[in-house]
This record gives C-alpha cells, structure tokens and sequence, in this order.
C-alpha cells in the first residue's frame, strides 16, 4: 500500500500556529491534505502531529490522525526522517504492507496531483531510495558574490567570473513540497540528498518557502494566481467538451433524419477503410473511460 505522511508539529516559532493558519480561506494543511486525497494515489492519509488542535483540523479535512508524535520529535531539531520512520513504525505494527511513503509538507498548498503522481512514477523507474520535488535556482549560484572584510565583494567561486550564464551548471535546490521513500529508506535514516535520490522537476513559479509573514503573503498571492490559472483552463475544456456533444448531436439528427444506420457506417469504413477503421476502434476502446471522465467534468 502507499502511505501519505504529513508531519506537523505546534511548535512553529517564526510564523506561531503556521501549520493551521488561515491560507486562501482554509488553514493551510487542509491544501495538502485535499491535494493528497485528489490524487487517488494514497490507500491511507496521516498527519503526524503533537499538538491536538491540529489533529482535530486535520480530521476535519480528511486525514487521519491514529497517532501522536512523541515531544522528542517534535522539537526544532526533529529530524524529516525519522518523523516519517517512527509513523512507519507504528504502520508495521499495525501490520501494514508498505510499498512507499511520501512525506508532504504541510505548508505545500500548491503542490500539484500531477506532479505526486510523478514521483511516484519516479521512485518506480529504478532502484531508487527517494523521489523528491526540485526546481531550478532563480539565479546561478555560481556567480554569487559576498562582502568582504573590507567593504568591498568577491566572488564565492571565481572561476566563474568570465563564464556566461547558460555555461555555468544548473543548480538545484529541495522544492519542499514531497518527498517519496521506500519504508526502508525512510527507517535507516538514509539521507534524502544523495545519489539514491531522483529529483522531480516542478516550475519555480509553483515552489514558495514560508518562512516569514511576508513570505505569506507571496505565497497567497501565487496560490490565487496558480487558481485562477487552473480555473481558466477548466473553462476551456467545457467549451471543447459542450462543443463537440453539439457536433455530435448535429450527426445524430442528420443520421436519424436520413434513416441510416450506425452499423451501416461502421461496415462501409471496414469495407473501404479497414486499417483505419481498426485504428479508430481501437482509439475508441482507449478513449472510453476518458470520455466518461470527460462528461462527469462537464456535468460537474
């Protein structure tokens, strides 16, 4: 079974009850929880917390909370892994058959179904330990400069002084928004930074680091631009949909009109198209659930 892990201690010092504070309506953890349960990608849904509010808020949305985290895991010094290996603990206890575990932040509101299904799909492509949420530096680190003693700068890695921006490395930096393992990845306390680790790429523009109010801010400000983003492109979709169910209507009559038979039409496309006829059976096969799909969205 795969896992959701959403670890979220009350102990927040910079932004005081950040986990649960009010984010474009809701308090933040519900985004995460939601998105997780959206996906269709997880068989159970945790939250591990020490602090009963926000276990009660957490319940509230959807996740579960069968648990809570001992107070030597919930300090500022708790470490990811082994937040997330003593959950899977108590999972094997309960006799769990765990095939992966994905920790998500709890502040990761734009965290998108797509690109957890992405790292899934990643921690499944080789024999990876972790599969985890990435994105590009706004600016080449290597060109990065710092104040002397003097008052003047210098550069952090001068060899790069001359060299033109797109010949310098692209450096990555952690997304924080998921974070896929193995059980036993997470149990050893295998680092998430190392070569067994395959990165998933997601825009910069979907990746926010919360840290100060302004950072708040910002990231509502993304998140509503990221909505409406969305928004517009379901808008799209109906028309194509409510569009094409006109067309269809339109052959129907014309055919009802005319007397003619679907069967008819299907043996004159064997008869004098058969590799296409076949081609676009088979594609209605595939597309069948797709359609479906198509129409409860449209009816939705």
């Amino acid at each position: 079974m795969q896992v959701a892990v959403i670890p979220a201690r009350g102990g927040s010092k910079r932004i005081p009850r950040k986990n649960i504070k009010s984010f474009c309506g809701k308090p933040i953890i519900a985004w995460s929880i939601e998105t997780a349960i959206e996906s269709g990608l997880f068989d159970r849904i945790l939250v591990s917390t020490d602090d009963q509010e926000i276990a009660d808020v957490a319940q509230a949305f959807g996740a579960e909370v069968p648990f809570m985290r001992p107070a030597k895991l919930a300090n500022d010094y708790a470490v990811t892994t082994e937040v997330i290996g003593h959950s899977i603990s108590w999972m094997q206890s309960q006799n769990w058959k765990l095939d992966a575990v994905c920790c998500i932040n709890p502040t990761a509101a734009t965290v998108q179904k797509v690109d957890l299904q992405r790292g899934l799909e990643g921690l499944r492509s080789g024999t990876w330990a972790y599969a985890f949420s990435v994105t590009e530096y706004a600016f080449p680190i290597f060109r990065a400069i710092k104040k002397n003693i003097d008052g003047g700068v210098e550069m952090y890695f001068s060899e790069c002084s001359l060299k033109r921006s797109q010949d310098i490395t692209t450096a990555l930096h952690d997304a924080g928004q998921f974070y896929w393992g193995k059980p036993e990845a997470w149990c050893n306390n295998q680092k998430i930074f190392d070569k067994h680790s395959m990165p998933i790429h997601i825009p910069r523009w979907c990746v926010q680091d919360i840290d100060t109010n302004e950072d708040w801010i910002g990231a509502e400000l993304s998140f509503k631009m990221i909505n409406q983003k969305s928004k517009h492109k379901m808008e799209d979709k109906n028309k194509q949909i409510k569009h094409y169910l006109k067309v269809i209507d339109e052959i129907e009559i014309v055919r009802t009109k005319n007397n003619i038979n679907w069967m008819d039409i299907l043996r004159l496309a064997f008869t004098y198209a058969p590799e296409e006829a076949k081609k676009l059976m088979k594609k209605i096969d595939l597309e069948d659930n797709r359609i479906s799909e198509l129409v409860k969205e449209l009816s939705g």
